[in-house]
């Protein structure tokens, strides 16, 4: 493996804008702002479609829809779906030597959905690039919590609860997966939520972490899913691994017995990963490089910057520091020689 990225040697990159959401707003004015700007680049599909605004049935997508043009309706619930079974990810939560929290995360999206040959690059995945927004969230002009978002989705893979958690989401690839969910969803059983969806009502809703660890162990999902959680306090975090109906070994911090990070990529932690795929091991040897008494938010970015943890699927990172409620996030671009994931 090459060496990891020696903190101060790469520079933050990408700044991406932050956009106000009125909570107090009707649903369908909550959007206007980013989707009037984001406008042209949401339409990432040749296919024009209305029909899904009658079959679609959650609120939000359609206060979504509300904002949009006609012609848009299809790539916006597109958007929503696929994110349900086509994200891969690196996620993690450390805790430094005074007990403050850093939560960090990759989010890669775009594998086998088009490869630009020319380029060099996955076609969505730079598609997606200029939909990234960082969203402050607000109730009666105080901010709830903030999450970074794709202009056009709704639900929340990246967010804070400032001062009480941090939240992401990563794929978890089972045989009982998305697709399974999904099929069900439209066949009319929908006694389990959307894990985006889940995770924007805990980030809204939920108020410490113990009560947003329960929230995500416990509900019903319709596709399997990981959830990387951090605390306010030393030693809460864990990574929450869910099957569509139960959690299954949560894997905790645990600094006494030199457990001072936690990490997931897209593979159960206590499974070797897919050997095409190992974004886990060179981040955990760059965590483990870095050591407990240097971890930082500099040092995290480095981490997510050295391939293939970042990898040319790499749309974004979020830095988050949950005693400061600060969120910050950077497109990335992995320059060549880069993996494909």
């Amino acid at each position: 493996m090459k060496m990891c990225i020696i903190s101060g040697s790469f520079r933050f990159e990408g700044d991406v804008s932050w956009y106000t959401v009125n909570l107090d707003l009707p649903p369908n004015k909550r959007w206007t702002d980013v989707i009037t700007d984001k406008k042209k680049d949401v339409s990432l599909y040749p296919v024009k479609c209305s029909f899904y605004e009658c079959t679609c049935s959650n609120k939000r997508i359609a206060s979504c829809l509300a904002t949009t043009d006609y012609s848009l309706h299809c790539e916006v619930v597109l958007f929503n779906i696929f994110y349900e079974v086509f994200t891969v990810c690196t996620s993690l939560v450390a805790e430094d030597v005074n007990g403050n929290l850093i939560h960090a995360r990759n989010l890669d999206f775009g594998l086998f959905m088009g490869w630009d040959l020319k380029n060099r690059s996955w076609i969505i995945t730079e598609k997606l690039k200029p939909l990234v927004v960082n969203i402050d969230f607000r109730r009666n002009n105080q901010t709830v919590f903030k999450s970074t978002n794709f202009a056009g989705y709704v639900g929340m893979l990246t967010g804070i609860h400032p001062h009480s958690f941090t939240l992401t989401m990563n794929e978890r690839f089972t045989l009982d997966g998305g697709y399974i969910g999904i099929l069900e969803w439209i066949l009319g059983k929908r006694d389990g939520m959307w894990m985006s969806f889940l995770t924007r009502s805990v980030l809204e809703n939920a108020t410490s972490y113990e009560s947003a660890k329960a929230l995500l162990s416990d509900t019903k999902l319709l596709a399997p899913a990981y959830f990387i959680l951090g605390g306010n306090q030393p030693g809460q975090a864990c990574i929450i691994t869910r099957s569509r109906t139960h959690s299954i070994s949560p894997l905790e911090l645990d600094v006494k017995n030199g457990r001072w990070y936690v990490l997931e990529t897209n593979y159960d932690h206590w499974k070797e990963p897919l050997f095409l795929d190992d974004r886990r091991t060179p981040a955990m040897k760059c965590m483990n490089q870095t050591t407990q008494a240097d971890i930082s938010i500099k040092t995290v970015y480095d981490v997510l910057s050295t391939k293939p943890v970042l990898n040319k699927l790499t749309t974004y990172t979020t830095l988050m520091e949950v005693s400061k409620g600060t969120l910050e996030s950077y497109i990335r671009d992995c320059p060549n020689p880069c993996m494909p994931w």
